[in-house]
């Protein structure tokens, strides 16, 4: 119809089925299997991780090897980590009796559950589901690496670099950048991905500070926690609660009895005991499900001990979802120089 739209008439019959494929391989969405499909994407990603012609790369969630090629001609090793032993067997078979086949070593498992080797760098297309418990994980790592250049779903990656005052700031963001700089790379369209996922994706840079900070993990997770109990309320409502300062109280006996009894240090000092750290749990959800009951009537010599501390360092009526870094150690310092644990 002349000046409008030709409208496709639809065939009818049945629907062809929804498996897509590359190499022979059928993907699963499922399994959050999209594979990178966009050439000049992966000559971004390679060319913004800065990779050395010495680094041992670490790639996880390689699929069919589209970016696994570049990064053997960038860099002097790789390491690949697959749980789907379709993929790995095509990645395999890819690279076998070609040049780049001795510099590729590939493992096949979940790699949350694998211990990670040595790498100077990670690159990883992951599937999304496994986004926070990852980039906790290659946080603790030790030796710590260069960097990691991963793709994220965008609203995760914008949470992870969300600064105070955002309203995607949150427990994940603090948590992140205590320990590492994060920086938005690159906004990656859905039809990039064979099969498209449902949502955009970004590529994110995350850089380990170095040293790590030298806060107890445990007690600073704790802190945190506590605070993004409603990321919106006041400290001071949020450290009236009932149960908050229950769960302290308790920690401030325990800790008592232990410094009159055996005279052993602050858990605040305790060495890191990172294998416990970062656990899945810093997750997308910075708000917990908690009773909110305020202990209003509640006078208790402890209650105005924390309450105290708040006071002290103006942070009464100040909010989670506004503070930045340093006013979070400040405060965790003011507790526990008033005795008063997180873990």
């Amino acid at each position: 119809m002349a000046g409008g739209k030709i409208k496709k008439e639809k065939q009818k019959g049945p629907r062809a089925p929804s498996n897509h494929y590359q190499g022979g391989v059928t993907f699963h969405k499922s399994k959050g299997q999209h594979i990178l499909k966009n050439p000049l994407l992966v000559d971004a990603i390679v060319q913004k991780a800065g990779i050395k012609s010495t680094d041992v790369i670490l790639e996880i969630g390689p699929g069919t090897g589209n970016l696994t090629k570049k990064l053997l001609e960038a860099g002097k090793m790789v390491i690949a980590v697959e749980l789907d032993s379709r993929m790995v067997l095509e990645l395999q078979r890819r690279f076998q009796g070609t040049p780049l086949s001795h510099r590729l070593k590939v493992i096949q498992g979940d790699v949350l559950k694998t211990d990670l080797p040595y790498f100077d760098i990670c690159v990883a297309n992951i599937p999304y589901q496994i986004s926070s418990p990852l980039t906790f994980k290659l946080l603790f790592h030790q030796p710590a690496f260069r960097c990691a250049i991963i793709m994220f779903q965008r609203e995760f990656a914008m949470r992870l670099v969300a600064q105070p005052g955002d309203n995607l700031y949150c427990r994940l963001s603090v948590n992140t950048q205590f320990y590492a700089r994060v920086s938005h790379l690159l906004k990656v369209g859905k039809n990039n991905f064979r099969p498209p996922p449902k949502v955009d994706s970004s590529v994110v840079r995350i850089e380990p500070r170095k040293p790590c900070p030298q806060v107890n993990p445990k007690e600073w997770d704790g802190f945190i926690r506590i605070c993004f109990i409603r990321k919106n309320k006041t400290l001071g409502s949020i450290f009236k609660q009932k149960n908050v300062l229950s769960l302290l109280e308790k920690n401030y006996k325990t800790l008592q009895v232990l410094q009159g009894s055996q005279n052993v240090a602050l858990a605040g000092n305790d060495d890191m005991d990172v294998a416990k750290v970062g656990d899945h749990s810093m997750d997308l959800d910075d708000e917990m499900d908690v009773e909110c009951d305020d202990a209003e009537g509640d006078g208790s010599e402890f209650k105005n001990k924390v309450l105290s501390v708040l006071k002290d360092g103006n942070f009464e009526e100040q909010r989670a979802s506004k503070l930045t870094q340093e006013s979070f150690l400040t405060l965790l310092s003011m507790f526990n120089k008033a005795g008063i644990h997180f873990s």
